[in-house]
């Protein structure tokens, strides 16, 4: 098996060695803890979520899963007047390994997109491994995405016009979601759209291995991440589709996907895989591998030209969907 990995982009690599202090590849279960209070987590409660006024911002409480705790769901609505009817809804759930972040990890993406396609953003709040462990996340996720349908009318948003979305964490979470409210006959995104998303739990891609110690995050981190969730279970024969989501049998009647990932990463082969399996499948999916890209490279360096072009292949695909 090889085990020499592909060059990041020289941009990219540039970035990596910027952020080397702040970010260890190889995250252990030890290390949760304090890499929860670290000085990423507080940034965010810095961003413009209003995006400079263009959205009002609110946190609401809903029900969460039966028997479980409520869930927060940030929720940022254009305050223009809509012109064209209920908007659209991205319905974001974040990344961070199963093991870290809230409801504003990465929403600056959704946000973005939404601002050019006057959308809706619901982003959801869920437990975290491995304080609890599978199914509470993704039933969390899940019942958000129900309330979000359910209570569309509301927001000014269309039920029959959601997008899930999500990066790492959050696409892989995205990908359990689509397959659980297919089987559920829960509500019907329009769309996934799955950026480096965290798939198999299995964690023996070769792309695994090349990138061990590399990057933002490597097979150890992968294998602390799908601990924290599954126990003794992670890499045996039982692991739920709903936990991950390489695990289904069957991809026939999902919605049509994006999917996008770096070359030089450890999601790499599982996310070609998964978008291959859906195309077999009979399915609608739409593949990126950006040549030289680190896992979440396009949040870490936004102004790199591979991030430029990634965001913009994103956008496109959005756009194409929605109709707007």
């Amino acid at each position: 098996m090889s085990q020499v990995p592909p060059p990041f982009d020289p941009e990219l690599a540039a970035a990596l060695e910027m952020i080397k202090d702040m970010i260890s590849p190889g995250l252990t279960m030890d290390e949760i803890a304090t890499v929860r209070q670290g000085a990423g987590i507080e940034m965010l409660g810095q961003l413009d979520l209003t995006v400079e006024g263009f959205f009002e911002v609110e946190d609401r409480v809903v029900p969460g899963p039966e028997n479980a705790p409520e869930i927060s769901l940030l929720i940022c609505r254009p305050t223009a007047p809509a012109t064209a009817g209920p908007r659209p809804v991205i319905y974001h759930v974040h990344g961070g390994g199963m093991i870290l972040g809230d409801n504003r990890v990465g929403v600056d993406g959704p946000l973005a997109w939404a601002k050019e396609l006057d959308a809706v953003v619901v982003s959801v709040e869920y437990r975290l491994a491995p304080e609890h462990p599978h199914p509470a996340p993704i039933e969390d996720v899940y019942a958000g995405l129900v309330w979000t349908a359910e209570h569309a009318e509301e927001l000014g948003a269309d039920p029959e016009r959601i997008v899930v979305a999500g990066a790492s964490a959050g696409g892989g979470l995205s990908a359990a979601l689509a397959l659980l409210t297919r089987d559920r006959k829960g509500p019907r995104p329009i769309g996934q759209m799955l950026l480096c998303p965290m798939l198999d739990d299995r964690n023996e891609t070769v792309s695994s291995y090349q990138m061990a110690g590399l990057g933002v995050w490597d097979r150890t981190a992968n294998e602390t991440g799908w601990t924290a969730l599954l126990g003794a279970d992670r890499g045996g024969p039982d692991v739920s589709p709903y936990a991950a989501a390489a695990r289904a049998d069957d991809l026939t009647g999902l919605p049509p996907a994006f999917l996008d990932v770096g070359s030089a990463e450890t999601f790499r082969d599982e996310v070609v895989a998964y978008a291959s399996r859906i195309w077999q499948a009979g399915g609608t999916a739409e593949l990126h591998v950006w040549p030289g890209g680190f896992h979440g490279f396009d949040g870490f360096a936004p102004q790199a030209a591979l991030s430029q072009a990634a965001r913009a292949a994103q956008l496109t695909w959005l756009r194409r969907l929605i109709g707007t």
